[in-house]
């Protein structure tokens, strides 16, 4: 099985009840990305995603530009892997 760009993100801030994972959903639909969002019970949100390395690195940028005023710290680890996700959904 062929390995693919994996990365796990936990954004801080505002997060939570503002919308933040539908509109993680809707910027995922104009990348070619796979994986989940999700919120943590610490208050952060935690992001699952997978592709290429610049699909990704642009799709997490879109995301901290359209939720700017709510993200305060954004935290990225990343690695290769086999792919596990098929399209992308809110858990």
């Amino acid at each position: 099985m062929a390995e693919v760009h994996h990365e796990t993100v936990f954004f801080s801030g505002h997060v939570q009840g503002v919308g933040f994972r539908y509109s993680v959903l809707q910027i995922a639909r104009e990348f070619d990305v796979a994986g989940f969002v999700t919120n943590l019970t610490d208050g952060r949100v935690q992001l699952e995603v997978e592709g290429s390395e610049r699909d990704i690195a642009t799709f997490v940028d879109a995301v901290q530009e359209k939720m700017h005023g709510y993200v305060r710290k954004v935290e990225r680890n990343a690695q290769r892997r086999p792919a596990r996700f098929s399209g992308f959904m809110i858990k």
